[in-house]
């Protein structure tokens, strides 16, 4: 698989499940809308105030779970990285990115409390069951730096 194959298909599906973990160790899991960048980035906006944030700002390990939902679709990619919340002009281009994907984003740029987080991969899992046999790739975030 190339880069633009795994780009690809990471921006197909318009959600992913994040999971993160309490300062108390429990396990938070959410639905997010997310877009994906050139570098493999992923990047999904939420409140401020919502449990994966405050687990995120104490902890910023976070693992995502993306694949389609189409029928026959026996795709998926797990990803395990490091979340941040950008500030400046590379807030303003992870927005974009995020909006060019959910253009009604930009409603909630209104709502207190908004927030946008960049996740880096760290650790990238993609699998492929449709054949015979699984084809089962995976990539740390240097070999996703370059992956051609």
């Amino acid at each position: 698989m190339n880069r633009a194959d795994l780009l690809a298909y990471l921006r197909g599906p318009r959600y992913a499940v994040e999971a993160s973990v309490s300062a108390a160790g429990q396990p938070q899991a959410a639905i997010m809308g997310i877009a994906v960048g050139d570098e493999f980035e992923i990047v999904f906006d939420t409140l401020g105030s919502t449990r994966k944030m405050t687990n995120l700002r104490a902890n910023p390990r976070i693992a995502l779970a993306i694949g389609n939902l189409a029928a026959g679709d026996g795709r998926g990619v797990q990803v395990e990285g490091v979340a941040d919340e950008p500030a400046g002009a590379e807030l303003a281009r992870v927005q974009e990115l995020y909006f060019a994907k959910f253009p009604e984003g930009r409603v909630r740029l209104g709502w207190p409390g908004i927030t946008f987080v960049r996740v880096r991969p760290s650790w990238l899992r993609y699998c492929d069951y449709r054949g015979a046999q699984p084809l089962i790739l995976e990539y740390s975030s240097d070999e996703l730096r370059a992956l051609e």
